[in-house]
């Protein structure tokens, strides 16, 4: 009996170990770089060596992390996980789950964020999930200011929360100002030329090279009526018989004073792009020199030209050329002026015949073009507004919102500087000198997935293929004009993959072309910057960057240019919601049309494009409902409520704790 008993217990126990063995050996280790979202969760991609990836039925070697499991990883840090590879056996197409067993590598050290009370610190960026516990002191700072902290180390921490010490404090929080610091900060933009730098650069003078006279070219620049920087011009002239025509594409030659790793150089590749943020501007070059370079109307201007032979008829190109040149700017036009031209045919009073012969002809070659690039590239027409705040930079006072979308004007100046960045290119590849390429890869089909079920779902349109551009292009143009439109071609939009520089040619998806470099905007973009100079060696003769040279600045560029974006966007949010707060109560009755993109228990979440923003209507006792597969949230009072559905939306107040405006409904407004 006492053996039988044995054995069982045996038995018992061998098959609690198998059990225990199983559910060991379904985990697997692994090492790769954490992404998190802001809402918590994160992916691990893992390293491109890590054996770990023999283990995956898929190429995509991402595994998904909980929120629960991302323990104090942080985006873009270097993770051990495990995880497993088939997390529910019954459901084959789920993904593998993981979390995160320790921080290997620290992507960030430094953040900035608000002092809260109890000695906490509220990150700025929406991807770190938790609040940070201070230790030390504060250097001066209070509540509601904004700090600058540094992580410190997991030995160094008092239990399992983030912890830092504060660097410094960077001011008020609420302080349009401070604001703008916090951002720069957070996103470690590099601060304006000092006044030594910019005295340093008023001397620089120009390095000698061949140069064409086209100061008998009659040329224009457009640009915004408050533009102060001029690094594109425009021009016209009779070609060589009465059949033809010259186009002249030209831009101030800054590789003429910017040497290849001299002091301008290396400080122009730190900054890497001119900073846009609302109300300031962080130059990629000191404002002495673009003074000096920029091609002012009524002075001689050396410039790096474009020159097309076009048919007078048809305003085909015939064929192209490069050439340093010497030009003279006529007259500084600018957008509105030119566009009030297009729509009524009549010249400003100002204009002189020459000036109005030349933009006419400029907008008859732009409108030829545009329509050969629609027919032949089928590039994605995704004209979309744009919200922005206006920002006073003196001041540092907002003056409100502006909806900014490209018209025929800035079409026409977009068509030009196309044509000489492809003409750009193709000299490049011709003449096998490495360069840099802009590349915008073909869409992730799963991405393209995830948006047509969401157009289904939301919004009830049924997308198709949207493989090709012609396909994306049709589907574009049957969207109804309802503020349903630019909602769904923000979707669309966020589908796409990010274009980004490459050392060698590739495909730019959205624009049709498979060479296609930047040329056009050296005084801003250190890429164009590099292309010229790289022009300029071949034209001298003398050594050129190397292409491994180029792809690691390829790669570095495209890195500082999703920062300077993410830098913008932050901040166009942040001072959006500064200037809601200064509307409550001031505007009651004021009324601003949402579309609902989530529902919750909870409350509404709204797209509102009037503004640029997301909404949150909190509505509490939302009961879920199905309606032939449909999602519905109901609410006591109140009527039913889905993805999709428009509603009219009053303001009620802004929280800067959870970075949203909160929005109460005024009616519900009919569906499509």
């Amino acid at each position: 009996m006492k053996k039988n008993k044995k054995k069982r217990l045996l038995r018992i126990v061998r098959r609690a170990q198998e059990r225990r063995m199983k559910r060991e050996n379904r985990f697997v280790e692994a090492v790769g770089t954490m992404h998190l979202s802001t809402h918590g969760y994160g992916f691990v991609t893992l390293d491109a060596d890590d054996p770990a990836r023999e283990k995956l039925n898929t190429s995509d070697a991402e595994i998904f992390i909980p929120a629960k499991f991302v323990d104090d990883a942080l985006d873009n840090d270097r993770v051990k996980i495990n995880f497993s590879p088939n997390p529910d056996e019954s459901d084959p197409t789920r993904g593998p789950v993981g979390r995160v067993l320790d921080v290997l590598e620290r992507n960030r050290t430094t953040m900035v964020g608000e002092v809260l009370s109890g000695y906490k610190v509220r990150p700025m960026s929406r991807k770190v999930p938790s609040d940070i516990q201070l230790s030390g002191g504060l250097r001066g700072a209070k509540k509601g200011d904004w700090v600058k902290i540094k992580l410190l180390p997991a030995g160094e921490r008092s239990g399992e929360r983030l912890n830092g010490t504060v660097l410094e404090r960077i001011g008020q929080a609420g302080l349009i100002a401070a604001d703008l610091d916090a951002v720069a900060a957070e996103y470690d933009l590099v601060p304006a030329y000092t006044d030594d730098q910019n005295m340093e650069a008023a001397q620089l003078t120009p390095r000698d090279i061949a140069r064409r006279d086209l100061r008998n070219m009659h040329t224009v620049t457009i640009d915004p009526t408050d533009a102060k920087d001029f690094d594109d011009a425009v021009g016209v002239m009779p070609g060589a018989n009465d059949n033809e025509l010259i186009l002249g594409v030209h831009i101030s030659d800054v590789a003429g004073y910017i040497i290849p790793g001299g002091t301008f150089d290396r400080e122009a590749a730190k900054r890497g792009f001119t900073a846009y943020l609302p109300g300031r501007t962080l130059p990629m070059l000191p404002k002495t020199l673009t003074a000096k370079i920029s091609l002012q109307a009524g002075v001689d201007s050396l410039a790096h030209s474009v020159l097309f032979t076009v048919d007078k008829k048809s305003f085909k190109i015939l064929k192209s050329e490069r050439c340093h040149s010497i030009i003279r700017v006529d007259k500084r036009l600018n957008y509105e002026e030119v566009q009030d031209f297009f729509d009524s045919g009549k010249a400003p009073e100002d204009w002189t015949d020459a000036e109005t012969a030349t933009v006419k002809t400029e907008l008859n070659i732009a409108a030829a073009w545009r329509k050969e690039r629609r027919e032949t590239e089928k590039f994605i027409n995704l004209a979309m507004p744009e919200i922005r705040v206006l920002c006073d930079e003196v001041n540092n006072k907002i003056i409100g919102l502006v909806s900014k979308i490209q018209r025929e004007s800035e079409e026409l100046i977009e068509e030009f500087m196309l044509a000489a960045n492809s003409a750009v290119a193709a000299e490049l590849v011709a003449k096998h000198l490495p360069g840099l390429f802009r590349v915008h890869p073909q869409p992730d089909p799963e991405k393209l997935l995830d948006f047509a079920m969401t157009a289904s779902d939301a919004f009830h349109i049924q997308v198709g293929d949207l493989s090709t551009r012609e396909n994306c292009n049709k589907f574009l143009s049957s969207l109804p004009d309802t503020p349903m439109r630019p909602i769904i071609l923000n979707a669309f939009l966020r589908s796409l993959p990010r274009a980004f520089y490459a050392a060698a040619p590739a495909l730019h998806f959205g624009l049709g072309k498979t060479l296609y470099s930047h040329f056009t905007s050296p005084i801003r973009r250190y890429t164009d910057l590099l292309v010229h100079q790289q022009l300029w060696s071949m034209d001298l003769n003398q050594k050129w960057k190397s292409q491994d040279d180029l792809a690691r600045l390829a790669e570095r560029c495209s890195e500082q240019e999703e920062n300077n974006d993410r830098a913008f966007f932050d901040a166009n949010d942040r001072l959006k919601l500064r200037y809601l707060e200064s509307l409550l109560g001031k505007r009651q009755g004021r009324s601003y049309t949402g579309v609902v993109r989530k529902v919750t228990a909870a409350g509404l979440l709204a797209e509102i494009t009037e503004l640029g923003i997301y909404g949150f209507i909190p509505i509490s006792g939302g009961v879920e409902r199905r309606r032939g597969g449909e999602r519905i949230v109901h609410y006591a009072g109140h009527e039913n409520y889905k993805p999709g559905d428009m509603v009219h939306l009053t303001l009620e107040d802004v929280d800067f704790s959870r970075n949203s405006a909160v929005f109460g409904i005024e009616q519900r407004k009919e569906n499509k």
